[in-house]
């Protein structure tokens, strides 16, 4: 056992999951400066218009406010996804609210969106790009809780957001916001996504979606975005389902509800890969996450169709060494 899951076991799994995760995110901001390099350069991808070092991203959720990229990016990471970012600033939900299984190597989060706001998130990224990122950096937009008029407030988030991100991507899939998980029905999707279009332009658009998806909504969703040609699809979002834990049972009710992420997630999340690639093939972008912990599993996912892998769970789980040794077993070292 390596000394950082040693510290984890014995120290981190003693403090509350959120605080360690923000004095995470802090150090990562506090520590850039002395990180050495920038994104690791390792099996290059030319994707979407843009150059990625290396296939391996931060899924959206990590740094919510675009805190902490120059460390991620120096830590390895190919692309950092940042958010979800809401219109206007939020709370989120009360605390608490992120909790871990460690038996499954899972957490389960009913964060609810908590950022800073769009405008806020907005002038970190004109700074970042004016330092340069060392990496690409996508912004990942939601609905904020209170908003009567979703399209409205997703497009304030794209007008905002879009000018200083390398990609958009359109999250209707948290099961934590009170009914965003209908936005991904055709009806309400559709015109979502075209008036995002509207406002970030030529910058690629891409729309994220859960693990619950049956098939039918996944051939929907993938349709719906070859028509209106979006760039690509994330898949997968955290699930809300609990079968098949190694946790026990008191352990897990005690977690409660919401989003549940980490290795539970290979198996839906490769097959909801497999679907997208059956039903759009090279048309579109695939970017997949959700279970992603080794460079095996990472391999096997771009084996299986997907353009680019992102991490959250595992990440956390691994370390700051995480990326670097994943990439390494990426490459066959």
């Amino acid at each position: 056992m390596g000394a950082y899951e040693q510290l984890f076991r014995h120290v981190a799994t003693r403090v509350p999951a959120e605080l360690t995760h923000r004095v995470g995110v802090t150090a990562l901001r506090a520590a850039a400066p002395v990180l050495s390099g920038a994104a690791l350069a390792s099996r290059p991808v030319e994707a979407m218009g843009l150059r990625f070092a290396n296939p391996l991203g931060v899924a959206a959720g990590y740094d919510k406010d675009a805190e902490g990229v120059l460390g991620l990016a120096r830590l390895g990471f190919g692309a950092v996804e940042v958010g979800t970012v809401t219109a206007r600033p939020q709370p989120g939900n009360p605390r608490p609210r992120l909790f871990r299984l460690p038996a499954d190597r899972a957490l389960v989060n009913r964060m609810g969106f908590n950022n800073a706001g769009a405008d806020v998130v907005a002038a970190r990224l004109a700074a970042l790009r004016e330092r340069g990122a060392g990496t690409v950096v996508g912004v990942n937009i939601g609905r904020s809780k209170t908003a009567t008029d979703a399209v409205a407030d997703y497009r304030y988030s794209a007008r905002i957001l879009g000018p200083h991100a390398d990609y958009v991507v359109v999250n209707v899939s948290s099961p934590n916001t009170p009914g965003l998980r209908d936005l991904q029905g055709v009806d309400a999707l559709e015109p979502l996504l075209a008036a995002v279009r509207a406002e970030v332009g030529a910058t690629p658009l891409l729309v994220k979606i859960t693990a619950d998806l049956d098939g039918d909504g996944v051939d929907a969703v993938a349709d719906l975005a070859v028509a209106q040609g979006l760039d690509g699809i994330v898949a997968t979002n955290t699930t809300v389902a609990r079968t098949g834990l190694a946790s026990p049972a008191d352990v897990v009710a005690a977690a409660g509800s919401g989003g549940l992420s980490g290795a539970p997630l290979v198996g839906p999340a490769r097959a909801v890969l497999a679907r997208l690639h059956e039903r759009v093939g090279d048309r579109l972008t695939i970017v997949s996450v959700g279970g992603i912990d080794s460079g095996a599993e990472a391999r096997a996912r771009l084996e299986a169709g997907a353009t680019l892998v992102q991490a959250y769970t595992g990440f956390v789980y691994g370390g700051p060494a995480w990326p670097r040794r994943v990439l390494r077993e990426l490459d066959g070292g």
